[in-house]
């Protein structure tokens, strides 16, 4: 029975620690999360890749992004409704959609 025990938390604890392997990427959250407003510029959505739109964004500094980003703003919801995503996952995806609008 102790055998077991012991195997069933060898298990969890590898299985816990699968389950917070490496964040998914900024281009993989912009695909899964951001796309849908950011490609078409819904609700005045920076469309992605426009450098004038996200100009004055930017010039706001990165750590105003992530908070937007985290919180919300205006339309957008926070982390644009991906409550499975981390904290770090949103960050990713505004680094990613920085850098393609410098």
């Amino acid at each position: 029975m102790k055998k077991m025990t012991l195997l069933l938390v060898v298990v969890s604890a590898v299985t816990a620690n699968l389950s917070f392997a490496a964040d998914r990427t900024g281009e993989a959250i912009f695909k899964a999360v951001c796309t849908t407003c950011h490609t078409a510029g819904l609700m005045n959505a920076p469309k992605f890749g426009d450098k004038a739109a996200w100009k004055p964004r930017i010039a706001q500094g990165i750590p105003t992004l992530y908070d937007h980003a985290l919180k919300g703003i205006r339309m957008m919801p926070p982390k644009g409704t991906c409550t499975a995503c981390t904290d770090k996952e949103i960050k990713n995806g505004v680094d990613y959609m920085v850098s393609k609008a410098k």
